[in-house]
């Protein structure tokens, strides 16, 4: 098993505040070493994740704030 694939077990994932109480259409985010981001299916927590280098992630969540991505 490679380090990423291992980190990814073991860290904290975190529904979206924007995720239904009732399950549904989740996403889940974790912080990962270095600055990134991991995010992930909550229905299908087993699938492999996106892993999104800092600078991107800046960008992304400026972007929601922003409305950019309605």
């Amino acid at each position: 098993m490679d380090k990423l694939t291992a980190e990814l077990q073991r860290v904290t994932w975190r529904k979206s505040s924007y995720s239904g109480p009732d399950g549904g259409e989740c996403v889940e985010v974790a912080e990962l070493s270095g600055g990134r981001r991991g995010l992930r299916d909550s229905k299908e927590p087993g699938r492999p994740a996106l892993v999104v280098p800092p600078a991107e992630w800046v960008t992304f969540v400026g972007s929601l704030k922003d409305g950019g991505m309605q």
